[in-house]
């Protein structure tokens, strides 16, 4: 009897695996079946996009930032003339798997709205072509100031309203200061008349102080535009004594400002090393040296031969988001192609609008010029002009004849530019910082589109300006 009802048992239990079985592979090949459809769907629909990645706050400060979009399928590769940009900037693209990037190449203008639209996307397995877009705003320009005073000094960020200043760091005696995408370094000066060099976050917290070569005094400190590198020239307190550094150019990284790294000093092997000014060189390792004796030298880091570019008396700035550079030789200012050394005549202007005191290359081969008309020694005016590169020139600022112009810095996107003054020069009494300055100085935040001036501060440095003023 048991044994009948085994069998039974097996019997029926076989039964139902078959049926399982069949069920199971109806279910696998329904399934296939809407996969298959489903694949259909997305080709004859072509590539949609699952994802958009933008950091609008960091695309108006940094140049290299990037619009990503994700789809659902890999994608054959997007040609630059398939992207547009509205308003118009430099951009390129890359495609990878399913998404492709629209990376800016310079820094983009503030509080704009703006379109990335891409025609014509297929994926790699073809079918239909869609178009992606997307639109995102920019924020408000934020920037960092210094103010001095009699009883401390102070790095404030303001906005270019003007009236929402908010004090970051405080010390008796700043000298300068630089702002990174993610960190503040300030160069103070103790009561012994030595430099040190603090490093905050945007916020001014999380302080901590950056090794430096020795005791002495930092100058021309200046910053990378991408990352958290940074330069300045350093010397010795015992300046005078055998062996003592004096100007020396060093690198050091913020991002290893915690910890006990030595600096990294930059020198010529074999010929004169100290440093009248430098500049690095936007999107690479590389800096832009002129040493005491004159030589203007391009140097690597990561070792690789250092370029003679002939002598200068003066760098007067690299231009954001290319490396073309305006360098004062003794015949005049010459314009220098850093990446082929290729050197290039600017274009003149009109005699009438005065001596070229100050060039500053921007990023479209365009110039601002300070321009001075001149009575024997007597400055009758000082105007900046952009010039075009056919030379054509507009005024766009202009300065009192008893004020000085100390400075002109251009904003990371060359939307603005900041003027420098000092008001009243002959009354208006210099400090007593190592970096002496007239006590009273206005910053004249101008729009380089139509010459308007969009607000006045009170102070200097703004983080704009790769340089400190050089008086």
């Amino acid at each position: 009897m048991s044994t009948e009802v085994g069998s039974r048992r097996a019997r029926t239990r076989r039964r139902r695996s078959r049926a399982y079985l069949g069920v199971f592979a109806i279910v696998l090949a329904v399934l296939g079946v809407l996969g298959l459809a489903g694949a259909a769907v997305t080709t004859v629909q072509g590539p949609r996009v699952t994802r958009v990645s933008i950091d609008p706050d960091a695309a108006v400060n940094a140049a290299g930032s990037r619009v990503i979009f994700t789809t659902t399928q890999s994608l054959t590769a997007v040609r630059p003339e398939q992207v547009t940009v509205t308003p118009a900037t430099a951009f390129t693209v890359d495609t990878s798997g399913r998404s492709v990037g629209v990376r800016f190449a310079l820094p983009l203008w503030d509080d704009t709205d703006y379109t990335v639209t891409i025609s014509g996307v297929t994926g790699l397995g073809g079918g239909a072509a869609t178009t992606i877009d997307e639109s995102f705003t920019t924020p408000p320009l934020q920037s960092f100031l210094l103010q001095r005073s009699k009883t401390g000094d102070t790095v404030f960020r303001t906005d270019l309203k003007g009236d929402a200043a908010q004090p970051v760091f405080s010390d008796p005696q700043i000298e300068d200061f630089r702002a990174t995408s993610s960190h503040i370094v300030v160069s103070t000066v103790d009561d012994k008349g030595h430099s040190h060099l603090t490093v905050t976050d945007l916020d001014g917290g999380n302080v901590r102080e950056l090794k430096l070569p020795g005791t002495g005094t930092v100058s021309n400190l200046q910053n990378a535009d991408r990352g958290n590198l940074i330069g300045y020239t350093f010397t010795d307190a015992a300046v005078g004594a055998a062996g003592a550094r004096a100007s020396v150019l060093y690198t050091a990284s913020l991002a290893d400002a915690q910890r006990d790294d030595e600096p990294t000093a930059i020198t010529r092997s074999g010929a004169e090393s100290r440093v009248d000014d430098w500049r690095f060189v936007p999107g690479t390792d590389s800096l832009l040296t002129l040493t005491f004796d004159g030589a203007l030298t391009l140097v690597s880091p990561s070792g690789g031969p250092p370029v003679a570019l002939g002598n200068a008396v003066a760098i007067t700035g690299i231009a954001r988001g290319s490396t073309t550079v305006v360098v004062d030789r003794v015949s005049g200012p010459v314009a220098i192609d850093l990446a082929t050394a290729k050197e290039t005549p600017l274009p003149p202007t009109t005699a009438g609008l005065g001596q070229v005191n100050k060039v500053i290359p921007l990023a479209d081969g365009s110039t601002l010029r300070v321009l001075a008309v001149l009575d024997g020694f007597t400055v009758r005016s000082t105007t900046v002009n952009f010039v075009d590169t056919q030379g054509n020139a507009r005024a766009v600022f202009s300065v009192a004849p008893a004020d000085t112009l100390l400075e002109t810095c251009v904003s990371p996107s060359g939307r603005y530019a900041a003027f420098l003054v000092a008001p009243n020069a002959v009354a208006n009494p210099y400090d007593g910082h190592v970096l002496p300055l007239p006590q009273t100085l206005e910053t004249h935040v101008v729009s380089l589109t139509d010459g308007h001036e969009v607000v006045a501060l009170t102070g200097f440095d703004i983080s704009w300006c790769q340089t400190p003023p050089r008086i």
